[in-house]
């Protein structure tokens, strides 16, 4: 009865992330609801989430495959550049959306009183539900050119998923608590956004980083989503060459036992401080939006 008062007293304040956990049946409705309003009127509906990424791999691979010829000295571009681009994708909707997402549900938000954290996490569901058709069609093109992946590396795809499904939510819940009072706060995650493509390996492979950055490489490996591309890449790219040169060139030193650590930990510090601040600015959402 204590805890309930305390709820009415202090609106928006609650156990964060653990409600949307006990709460997991109103998380549903949401994704649906997300769901039905995104492609409403489409015709092609959640056939967009083929269409967009496999325009944007023929855009990079013409681009930058055939007529940069990165092709040449990277076997199986195709596969290469496809995996990152799933990869990233998933991460750049799922913190765009999630930024957007309390201002989107203002007029809820302002009738009744639900976990707000519902919200972001919510549309990292749905990008997600968007994330695994794409996966399969990496899977099927790999299946294609001989992949044979063991089973640590299946395990890694899985975690990878769920570290940067995390760095998205974290971010999320910064950026979208950030969004109601601050509108800018959109402007700065589509810079984010426009950069992390091209600050992760997805067109170019990490070795070409490490020649230009020397001995300062270990910056580069700071980015989460730097260490993410780079085991997706480990876990499908990779089992599918034949060349030991190649095979020898697919993952950089460290990766598993130094810096995929090193990123979990980073991303569950990014967490801890988006609910932090989604907390702490979370009980006046109503008034100003």
């Amino acid at each position: 009865m204590a805890g309930q008062l305390d709820q009415l007293i202090k609106p928006g304040i609650g156990r964060g992330l653990l409600d949307v956990y006990g709460d997991r049946f109103l998380l549903k409705l949401l994704v649906r609801k997300e769901i039905k309003v995104r492609y409403r009127g489409s015709v092609l509906g959640l056939l967009w989430s083929y269409v967009k990424p496999l325009v944007q791999f023929l855009i990079y691979f013409v681009a930058l495959g055939i007529f940069l010829n990165l092709q040449r000295g990277t076997p199986n571009y195709a596969i290469y550049l496809f995996a990152g681009i799933v990869l990233v994708n998933f991460f750049t909707e799922s913190l765009s959306n999630a930024t957007r997402s309390i201002v989107d549900n203002r007029d809820l938000i302002r009738k009744i009183y639900l976990p707000r954290e519902l919200f972001p996490v919510a549309t990292v569901w749905v990008s997600a539900a968007h994330f695994f058709p794409q996966l399969v069609v990496l899977i099927g093109a790999c299946l294609l050119v001989g992949w044979t992946p063991s089973v640590i590396q299946l395990a890694a795809v899985i975690l990878i998923f769920m570290m940067v499904a995390v760095l998205a939510t974290g971010l999320g819940l910064m950026f979208g608590a950030m969004n109601v009072y601050f509108r800018d706060s959109e402007n700065i995650v589509e810079m984010i956004v426009m950069v992390v493509t091209w600050a992760s390996p997805v067109l170019y492979v990490w070795s070409m980083v490490e020649r230009v950055m020397g001995p300062w490489y270990w910056i580069y490996q700071l980015n989460p989503m730097t260490v993410a591309v780079e085991v997706f890449h480990w876990a499908f790219w990779e089992p599918t060459l034949t060349t030991s040169q190649a095979v020898s060139d697919a993952m950089p030193p460290d990766l598993l036992t130094v810096w995929l650590p090193v990123s979990v930990l980073i991303t569950l510090a990014v967490l801890f401080l988006g609910q932090l601040t989604f907390r702490r600015l979370a009980a006046h959402f109503a008034q100003e939006l």
